[in-house]
């Protein structure tokens, strides 16, 4: 349906978040996230596109009979910045906008916007780590001591822990209740966050570091920055709102929820959807998802790497570990454990990108 042949109304909105399902046209700028060239069953061409601003992202749809919008789309740079007019329709409970008309910002015919409105300030500090395949991994550690929780925080915490079994002294008790705090966004906190393009073989990987309580920072490696769990939790939404893909390693399982959890508890937006579509392999690819066994053979990251021939991250430190190193005060060293697990996971996703996405529908 075109929006000039029915003659509606058109209104401006001020951002991503006002467009709703209306009776009428939307005028709107936004960030072009990407653009996907797709088939219906019917095999007519259609785009799927991705928008964003600060507020959020939201889906778009280009139909064969917008064809001068399509040829605009598919000429158009990601990122760039782009003013679009369409309809806000409700598909299967899903907002979708479908676009009639979409072009390059003009400074000239839009010299009313300005283009730092899209500009997202959580971008700052990690503005030079944006790519189109972020690889991630996260480490945590318990965010509180279990003697200074409320007496019925505690006791669900202990309760818990012996779940399964009694514990066999206080001891192993502590350690139980140490381990479900660490892994868990209500009681424990990100502490390193380690971030990676997986498209380039020779890109550095970075990791992001919340220092320990009386932490100093002396020479410090130049691929590792520090920052508070919040701003950390900050740069990696406007990071992954900017990839085309984020690829973990069990990331579905635990590394986004957990995310996405931590937010919660600070109140920053969850700025993109990584963790409702369990089977699709974009926006969100869970390496572990793709090549796991399940309970057929053990699955771990260093076992996959050994089968392709990746080198193993696999060191001195593992998870057991983050927790009393973060307590010493060894940041950097969890910092470089963090990193070698993203260094390994992108040369698995290169191999599996290769040899096996390349040739699925659902990737390309």
């Amino acid at each position: 349906m075109n929006t000039d042949d029915q003659n509606l109304r058109v209104v401006r909105a001020n951002s991503l978040a006002d467009v709703t399902v209306a009776d009428h046209a939307w005028d709107l700028y936004a960030r072009l996230l990407s653009c996907k060239d797709l088939v219906t069953k019917a095999n007519k061409p259609f785009l799927t596109l991705q928008l964003g601003d600060q507020g959020g992202t939201i889906e778009a749809k280009i139909w064969s009979d917008a064809k001068l919008a399509m040829e605009a789309a598919r000429q158009l740079e990601p990122q760039s910045i782009v003013k679009v007019r369409g309809q806000m329709r409700d598909y299967q409970g899903q907002k979708q906008l479908i676009i009639e008309r979409i072009k390059a910002l003009d400074p000239g015919e839009d010299a009313d916007f300005d283009r730092s409105q899209l500009t997202d300030p959580a971008l700052e500090l990690v503005e030079d780590l944006v790519c189109k395949t972020l690889v991630i991994d996260i480490e945590t550690v318990p965010g509180f001591e279990h003697d200074r929780l409320p007496e019925s925080v505690a006791d669900a915490l202990e309760q818990f822990a012996q779940r399964k079994e009694p514990a066999s002294s206080a001891d192993v008790l502590q350690a139980r209740i140490g381990m479900s705090m660490g892994l868990s966004p209500l009681f424990g906190k990100v502490v390193s966050i380690a971030l990676g393009d997986g498209d380039e073989p020779d890109a550095d990987v970075h990791v992001i570091a919340v220092p320990p309580n009386g932490f100093v920072s002396e020479g410090h490696p130049s691929w590792l920055r520090f920052m508070t769990e919040a701003d950390l939790l900050r740069s990696f939404w406007a990071l992954a709102s900017k990839a085309e893909v984020v690829v973990t390693f069990n990331g579905k399982s635990f590394d986004l929820p957990f995310l996405v959890g931590r937010s919660l508890v600070h109140g920053i937006p969850a700025r993109c959807d990584l963790v409702s579509q369990k089977w699709t392999l974009k926006p969100h690819l869970d390496l572990f998802e793709l090549l796991s066994q399940r309970d057929k053979a053990p699955s771990k990251l260093d076992v996959i790497c050994w089968a392709l021939g990746v080198e193993s991250p696999k060191g001195d430190m593992d998870g057991s570990k983050v927790a009393p190193a973060y307590a010493r005060g060894e940041i950097v060293k969890i910092a470089e454990y963090n990193r070698q697990d993203v260094r390994a996971t992108a040369e698995v996703f290169r191999k599996v990108r290769d040899n096996v996405l390349r040739f699925r529908a659902d990737w390309k």
